[in-house]
């Protein structure tokens, strides 16, 4: 009886995992939220302002425009590879800081909307986790690699 092998699917595995091309769409698609929700605050401005109001962020135009730019900036860095780590790092901690603002479940209710606030906080945990993988991951490796 022969041993099964699993370098030769683990081959091509590894080539698909490791082609620029998916790293890429992978990176685009974890910046996804950052790169939509700047094009919808441009496109709607009086909305970002109303959604700075609601969240008590004052002057609120000075916070639109910071995040605007800010989710912009930090998702090329982190799609283009220029200093990486940093633009994961700096979405990773706006990310919790946004979270802890916007998703107050522990504040609400109980009742649907509770629940879903809760489960898009430790969605968000996640995914502020993602970009800290990232950033780890690009020190270790290198920019760019």
């Amino acid at each position: 009886m022969t041993a099964i092998s699993y370098s030769r699917p683990r081959s091509i595995l590894t080539e698909i995992a490791s082609a620029s091309a998916l790293r890429t769409i992978a990176l685009l698609a974890l910046c996804a939220a950052y790169i939509q929700g700047p094009v919808t605050k441009i496109a709607d401005f009086g909305g970002a302002l109303a959604e700075m109001d609601h969240f008590g962020l004052h002057p609120a135009a000075f916070f639109a425009v910071t995040v605007i730019v800010f989710e912009l900036v930090a998702s090329a860095m982190v799609v283009t590879g220029f200093f990486r780590w940093v633009g994961a790092l700096a979405l990773a901690g706006f990310t919790i800081l946004a979270t802890f603002i916007a998703l107050r479940f522990w504040e609400m209710t109980p009742g649907m909307e509770r629940m879903m606030a809760t489960n898009a906080f430790f969605e968000h945990l996640g995914l502020a986790g993602a970009f800290v993988f990232v950033a780890a991951y690009d020190l270790t490796k290198g920019a760019g690699k």
